[in-house]
């Protein structure tokens, strides 16, 4: 696999491991895969409840765990580590912040257009910035936007398609409309991308995710124009993974027709293991009475059927009477709990049985 280069950043195998919130992926599932030579990533979403010992105030709290989960994965890993924060989020500014004050490798950003994201920046600052699209057009608002206002384009960017879990940038008809495939977005946002580069003469990798499960599916990324892949789903069911056990093990015991899509408070479509929870959902048992966080700018509590920072805490936890698991499309193709280090190591394999069958 050829190496994933992002500015000054070099990780050694082309693999960003996808923030999972709110608890999957924090420094110890983040660490193992920057050990490993790929990109690990730290989620934001949610920390406030992780820590909330720290501090009753849901946004400091949050941010003095994600202070806590960087030194973390620094003092565990010698690779590169990153933090995913959505732009839905209403601590947002603060999270951005204080990750560029901790000097991390890089901040990942969607569920939104990121676009004031580079006036965060000071003259000192060594965080890459790298927004999560769902188009061509994206890019090219985020690309006009950035270099406009602050004379900055984005060091990579991740195209997320519709087969990806959690959140979703597109409309419910458009998740298995094949005009909307990745395959079918790819080469449009590698075209997009190519004219900033000849344009200002940066190199800014684009890097595929959502649904990539299998080596086989990281070479056909990159055969399109792919710099390298985001992989969320594959991760979950690594030992090192941050979430508990029984919430790795409703991948493990998922089958494929018990992924659904769901449709979220924060105003997204969103991809799930079918739970108990969510059958109440459907049924109309759950209701919040108040908002104890205010964590989503977009989430509505008088229309909310239940507060999503709270269910996704509950199955971070384990608990699926009051919660659910995100989960990309092939989740139930899961069978085992193995090390981030044999995931790797089988998805090179996979990715040199593909070339060995082409020679």
């Amino acid at each position: 696999m050829k190496a994933l280069t992002i500015g000054n950043l070099k990780a050694r195998i082309p693999i960003i491991q996808g923030g999972m919130g709110v608890g999957i992926s924090l420094s110890n599932l983040a660490s193992a895969v920057a050990n490993e030579g790929g990109i690990g990533v730290i989620s934001a979403a949610g920390l406030g409840l992780l820590y909330k010992k720290l501090s009753p105030n849901y946004t400091e709290a949050g941010n003095l765990g994600l202070i806590e989960e960087i030194r973390r994965a620094r003092e565990k890993a010698k690779g590169i580590i990153g933090v995913n924060i959505m732009v839905a989020l209403s601590d947002f500014a603060e999270l951005v912040k204080t990750s560029i004050a901790e000097k991390v490798d890089v901040i990942f950003s969607g569920a939104g257009l990121p676009l004031d994201l580079p006036s965060f920046l000071h003259k000192d600052s060594v965080t890459k910035l790298v927004p999560i699209v769902s188009s061509a057009r994206a890019v090219r608002i985020i690309c006009e936007k950035w270099q406009n206002n602050y004379g900055y384009l984005p060091d990579a960017v991740v195209l997320e398609g519709p087969k990806a879990g959690g959140h979703l940038g597109y409309k419910e008809n458009q998740l298995e409309d094949q005009l909307f495939s990745l395959e079918e977005l790819l080469p449009q946002v590698v075209h997009e991308v190519s004219l900033f580069e000849e344009k200002y003469h940066k190199s800014i990798p684009v890097i595929a995710a959502g649904g990539i499960y299998t080596g086989e599916d990281i070479r056909r990324m990159m055969e399109l124009g792919a710099s390298g892949v985001q992989l969320g789903t594959r991760f979950v069911t690594t030992t090192e993974c941050d979430a508990s056990e029984d919430f790795k093990m409703s991948y493990i015991n998922a089958h494929e027709a018990d992924i659904e899509i769901i449709k979220s408070p924060v105003g997204m479509p969103g991809r799930a293991i079918h739970s108990s929870f969510l059958e109440k959902v459907k049924a109309g048992i759950q209701q919040p009475k108040s908002c104890p966080f205010n964590c989503i700018k977009t989430c509505d509590i008088s229309r909310s059927p239940y507060c999503i920072v709270l269910a996704l805490y509950n199955a971070f936890r384990g608990n699926f009477e009051k919660g659910y698991a995100f989960a990309g499309s092939n989740a139930w193709r899961a069978k085992n709990i193995v090390s981030v280090k044999e995931t790797i190591a089988e998805l090179v394999a996979e990715w040199k049985a593909k070339e060995l069958k082409f020679r």
